[in-house]
């Protein structure tokens, strides 16, 4: 894919088969879980089919369908959960792919409602941003595209509560490694908040030292995770001028003292 142009058809039905094979083979879907769709068009998508394992799908079970949701070619039903790619089409009209899966570690932080938001990760920090989570909406239901509408443009992932993880891109490469960043990421946070339950998080300056690093990358999305604000020494100069103050309190208390006798 050339960056501001479209996938052809071929292109994007290899390109979903392979990060199906990924998903599948990473175990962050199981059975026929999950789903993929790209971009072909300003208003035109290939998806994955209903009840097909996102492990042995071949580009003839793929289907073609426009953004307001009319299936434009092919044999197999779309996924009921296309529906949440269309939204973020529509909602964000600069992505170009969608990735819906359920990667164990980031799905347990949906169920347990925890956002993915601390700056321990420069990387996270840069090419994911914070992932919030979604309100829980039944499964296949208009529910979920309205769940996470607030969330298209603002970030490049989201947490579905009890659910799983959606995540896009520029191009389905992008939002495919968002995924596989996404449960980099939750691991990250469950072994240094869960097991080992220490982390150094990154200083206000350091953040904003990789926002600057994502803003050059013409990453527009992620949101400003929390940080810490790092206190600094006090140079010799302001120590001086608070001792004297210190001092000069204490002598002109004990003055006083002494007049009240």
């Amino acid at each position: 894919m050339i960056k501001g142009k479209y996938y052809s058809d071929f292109e994007a039905k290899k390109i979903i088969c392979e990060i199906g094979k990924r998903v599948y083979d990473r175990g962050f879907v199981a059975a026929n879980d999950g789903n993929i769709s790209v971009k072909v068009g300003p208003s035109t998508i290939w998806c994955t089919p209903t009840g097909v394992s996102k492990g042995f799908m071949t580009p003839d079970m793929l289907v073609k369908m426009d953004l307001k949701g009319n299936i434009i070619s092919g044999k197999y039903k779309p996924s009921s959960e296309v529906k949440m790619h269309l939204r973020v089409y529509n909602e964000n009209p600069e992505v170009n792919a969608v990735v819906h899966a359920h990667p164990a570690v980031a799905t347990s932080f949906a169920i347990a409602g925890i956002h993915l938001d601390k700056a321990v990760l420069p990387e996270a920090v840069v090419l994911l941003g914070n992932v919030p989570v979604a309100p829980y909406a039944t499964p296949g239901t208009q529910e979920v595209p309205d769940s996470i509408a607030p969330y298209c443009r603002g970030y490049n992932a989201v947490l579905l509560a009890n659910h799983g993880a959606l995540t896009w891109g520029s191009d389905a490469i992008e939002a495919y490694h968002r995924m596989e960043s996404l449960e980099h990421y939750a691991k990250i946070l469950m072994y240094t908040g869960r097991v080992i339950k220490q982390s150094n998080e990154l200083t206000c300056d350091q953040v904003d030292e990789l926002l600057k690093m994502r803003e050059k990358m013409g990453i527009k999305a992620g949101g400003v995770p929390p940080c810490k604000v790092e206190e600094k020494p006090m140079k010799d100069e302001e120590l001086k001028e608070d001792l004297i103050k210190a001092i000069v309190a204490k002598v002109t208390e004990q003055v006083m003292k002494n007049l009240n006798k």
